[in-house]
């Protein structure tokens, strides 16, 4: 998602873009959206599916729980998996990042429980801009991922990125080539550009720019 696509998107909408964070359970999206903030600015969830999507904006470092009816509530923020799912629409973090200047970021999670209504996220597409949808390298775009992208592509103007997280975990080479060709030919039509990225060395690269170029940080 380069400052270029940020910027086509600030052009379609007449507000801050509305990046989406979408993909289905341990996809990487907490991770992935540590490191456009910069920060730790929430757990990463590591088994906890049920909880709101989180919404986060520029501002005084807090978070708000934001119920179906429209009311909030202040919310700690300390476990986001305590967040109650009856009657929560989604919560709202503010803290002060670089990224956050240019755009809104919005994890949306447990899209792939089958015991949760789509309802509780799909609401949320008509406030989208575009989406970074994140996908496992070592079982990348499944069938079912295909399906809810084709159910929710055509609300969302783009450009969306597929970014395949934990790269580093394919081991050699061919595999890499192997995995980036199945995509490019099953999801290439889905998404304006398919990004490796191995994100925890992305993460730990720091100052280290070779190490940042070869995480696949860069491209992102």
């Amino acid at each position: 998602m380069t400052a270029q696509d940020v910027e086509i998107v600030a052009q379609q909408a007449p507000r801050k873009p509305r990046i989406a964070l979408m993909g289905e359970f341990s996809a990487g999206k907490s991770t992935l959206m540590n490191l456009l903030l910069g920060c730790d600015p929430m757990p990463v969830r590591i088994t906890a599916t049920r909880v709101p999507p989180v919404w986060v904006r520029h501002g005084p470092r807090g978070a708000t729980l934001v119920r179906d009816d429209g009311t909030e509530a202040a919310f700690d923020g300390a476990d986001i998996s305590e967040a109650p799912m009856a009657g929560c629409e989604l919560i709202r973090f503010s803290m002060d990042s670089d990224i956050l200047n240019l755009c809104d970021l919005i994890d949306i999670p447990g899209i792939s429980d089958p015991n949760l209504k789509h309802e509780t996220w799909l609401s949320l597409m008509e406030e989208v801009d575009c989406v970074i949808w994140c996908t496992h390298a070592t079982q990348a775009w499944r069938q079912s991922e295909a399906a809810l992208w084709e159910q929710v592509s055509q609300q969302i103007k783009g450009p969306n990125h597929l970014v395949v997280t934990q790269f580093d975990k394919l081991r050699s080479e061919r595999d890499r080539a192997r995995v980036l060709a199945r995509l490019e030919a099953e999801a290439g039509d889905a998404f304006d550009a398919i990004v490796p990225i191995a994100t925890l060395e992305a993460i730990n690269a720091g100052m280290d720019e070779t190490a940042w170029r070869n995480s696949g940080g860069a491209a992102l």
